[in-house]
């Protein structure tokens, strides 16, 4: 079964990884701005960093017949330097134009700090100036209810956001409810320690249903697996689900979200 991943850091993954997707029917895949491990010093980084995203990693994926995506910004681990962070999303304009972007993200919260809340609601600011799509980081493990709580409330308190454009991401089984009661999308990250496994995933489908809610791996640096969604299919299989029901999550929805960025060109379902 084709499917999209549409949360993966692949400048973090090996040219093999990008072999092993293909090899697993994946067409297409997203790739958010993130930490790179460290905390980088200056805006030149960042810069670089998004050129690697417009420009290299694209033409990496599609010697797979992938096609690549990307979100820029400055991710939350970094946003307690707010005057670096205000460099970094001053220069994002530059790049939206590529035909790669889908828009701001991954912007959230990491400790859910007064430091990272201005930066988050800085980006949605250009977000919403810019007309742009946001996809949204939820903290981990015992921070996640709180940080999701005060992401949700900080997003419905701008009236201009409109919540069928916004995917929060990485939700689990006490947070979802958050994100689709009140009209956001939703990824579910197959992360083998602080996130899903493919069971809760299944799990968590079978009690909120298919409508707006995608699968991913946020493949990175750390223990993590590019062909956790390929997993996931194979449990929904286990389980007797049906074909249409499976392939709704992992290919339709996140096209259908992708559909609305300002780039989004067609191509062959």
């Amino acid at each position: 079964m084709k499917f999209i991943d549409p949360h993966i850091h692949m400048v973090s993954r090996t040219t093999d990884d990008y072999q092993r997707l293909a090899y697993s029917q994946c067409a297409a895949l997203s790739e958010p701005a993130f930490w790179a491990g460290f905390d980088r010093g200056s805006a030149n980084a960042f810069h670089d960093y998004f050129r690697q995203l417009t420009e290299y990693e694209p033409r990496r994926a599609a010697l797979y017949q992938i096609r690549h995506y990307c979100w820029l910004c400055i991710n939350a681990k970094e946003a307690e330097n707010v005057s670096l962070s205000r460099e970094v999303i001053a220069m994002i304009p530059e790049f939206l134009k590529k035909r790669n972007v889908l828009g701001i993200g991954e912007i959230g919260l990491n400790k859910n700090t007064r430091n990272e809340a201005i930066v988050f609601q800085e980006h949605v600011d250009l977000a919403m100036k810019t007309n742009e799509l946001i996809l949204i980081h939820t903290p981990h493990l015992e921070d996640k209810y709180k940080g999701t709580r005060m992401i949700v409330d900080m997003l419905k308190g701008d009236r201009r956001v409109q919540p069928h454009r916004v995917c929060i991401d990485h939700v689990e089984e006490h947070t979802v409810r958050l994100a689709i009661d009140n009209g956001f999308w939703c990824g579910m990250t197959l992360y083998p320690v602080t996130k899903c496994t493919a069971q809760r995933a299944a799990d968590i489908i079978e009690m909120v249903g298919t409508d707006r809610i995608m699968v991913n791996s946020a493949g990175d640096w750390g223990r993590s697996d590019p062909t956790a969604v390929p997993e996931f299919i194979l449990e929904m299989r286990r389980r007797g689900h049906a074909e249409a029901i499976i392939r709704k999550i992992v290919y339709e929805n996140p096209l259908t979200f992708w559909k609305q960025a300002n780039n989004w060109q067609d191509w062959e379902a």
